[in-house]
């Protein structure tokens, strides 16, 4: 028994659908299956109007099989895919090659070259050998990828955590950086994020930071291009870890946003920066119950 989508973000929604895949396929006896791409299908169909995303493949991978479901399908999203028709997807590839015998769909998806309704996956799904189902959708809020993407976009991200049901989270290495935390008594670690992530608006921001070896820090975290500072109009994400003391170059980190401090903005002088700063610092303790 499967599902079908792209999951990017693996949110609340699709929580919901899946765990309605779980129950229904024990009731079957059958196990359970999900089926996603490689990349998004907007880098085939329509390359100029690919969202930025909210999941690596890898991160939607681990979040995905931690849901508990018996197998993942990472099908190869490719041109020739593209041109399938819904019926030619689901006798071809879920029922030939991944031998799905009930496909429950999402309460707004759709897939196939040209899309289809709720009747027209149902009939497809009759002339090839597939059960089709229709899911429920989560009653208290509309949950969708593109408004959590909208939210971190606008820097909410308290809002994008609720819909997500976790904190939204950047990954990537600790690069060199321009030194300039350090001379105003912050020091931080430069993170060059993994591509094509979303990156939330600029401003300040309180996170958890996880280290290689697991070590886990309170930080204050500021997305832009240092105003104040006058680096250029080069974006950096630069996180100060609040108790720490070491060398992170080279190192990978993750960082989980938990609230926003305040927007970016052009200080009179670096003693007002410095001043800021050590405000953030408090309120990023406060953010994060910090002792």
């Amino acid at each position: 028994m499967a599902t079908i989508g792209f999951f990017d973000g693996v949110h609340r929604g699709h929580l919901c659908l899946i765990q309605q895949l779980l129950e229904e396929a024990r009731k079957r006896g059958l196990k359970s299956l999900l089926v996603t791409f490689d990349r998004h299908p907007r880098t085939v169909v329509s390359p100029g109007h690919v969202p930025t995303l909210l999941t690596t493949l890898e991160e939607k991978e681990g979040l995905l099989r931690r849901t508990g479901v018996d197998e993942i399908a990472v099908l190869p999203f490719t041109h020739e895919m593209s041109c399938l028709s819904a019926r030619e997807f689901m006798e071809q590839v879920l029922r030939r090659e991944l031998n799905v015998q009930v496909l429950i769909l999402g309460y707004d998806h759709a897939f196939g070259h040209g899309g289809g309704s709720l009747n027209d996956y149902v009939r497809w799904g009759k002339e090839t050998g597939i059960e089709v189902l229709r899911a429920h959708e989560l009653e208290d809020v509309m949950v969708s990828s593109s408004k959590c993407r909208r939210l971190l976009e606008a820097g909410d991200v308290k809002g994008a955590a609720e819909m997500l049901g976790r904190p939204y989270s950047l990954s990537g290495e600790v690069v060199r950086g321009f030194h300039v935390g350090h001379e105003l008594g912050f020091p931080t670690a430069n993170l060059q994020a993994d591509a094509d992530k979303l990156i939330p608006a600029y401003g300040a921001y309180a996170v958890w930071a996880t280290l290689e070896d697991g070590e886990r820090h309170g930080g204050m975290l500021n997305i832009g291009n240092r105003p104040t500072i006058g680096n250029g109009e080069t974006m950096s994400i630069e996180v100060n870890l609040l108790d720490y003391e070491g060398n992170l170059y080279g190192q990978r980190m993750t960082v989980e946003f938990v609230g926003r401090l305040r927007d970016e903005r052009r200080f009179a002088s670096r003693d007002e920066l410095m001043q800021q700063l050590a405000q953030d610092e408090e309120a990023t303790k406060i953010l994060l119950r910090y002792n």
